[in-house]
């Protein structure tokens, strides 16, 4: 199979950066796998699973990816190897983020907590899988 460049790239550092014959992204409106000679796309990233071919599985939350002829790009807001996820933390992280909600006083307030859950929720599902 053709290959093509691929980078994973969030604040703190470079995740992935290399070939691959394929990579499943969590789109905002569904998963999509790119291939190599994809038609250029640019698209914003859910929190979910970056599957690569050679089955590195990456979390992401928050980013957009950018499919062009010489590639694909994800800048993330968040990324973090699955198998470098503290599932304790993460729970952790989630009870409070669930306090939040209870406790929040404003629309938006409720927003960024359920928001918050999602992704956390979706981390921890990263893990179980």
């Amino acid at each position: 199979m053709a290959t093509f460049s691929f980078e994973l790239v969030s604040p703190e550092r470079v995740l992935f950066s290399g070939d691959a014959t394929s990579v499943v992204v969590p789109g905002a409106e569904g998963d999509m796998t790119v291939l190599a000679n994809h038609a250029p796309v640019m698209t914003a990233l859910r929190a979910g699973i970056v599957t690569v071919d050679n089955g590195k599985r990456l979390f992401v939350r928050g980013g957009f990816a950018d499919v062009t002829p010489a590639g694909l790009t994800l800048l993330a807001e968040q990324a973090v190897a699955v198998e470098d996820i503290d599932a304790e933390k993460v729970s952790a992280q989630l009870r409070d983020a669930q306090e939040d909600l209870r406790d929040a006083r404003t629309d938006e307030a409720r927003a960024r907590a359920q928001e918050t859950i999602d992704a956390l929720q979706a981390m921890l599902a990263a893990v179980r899988h």
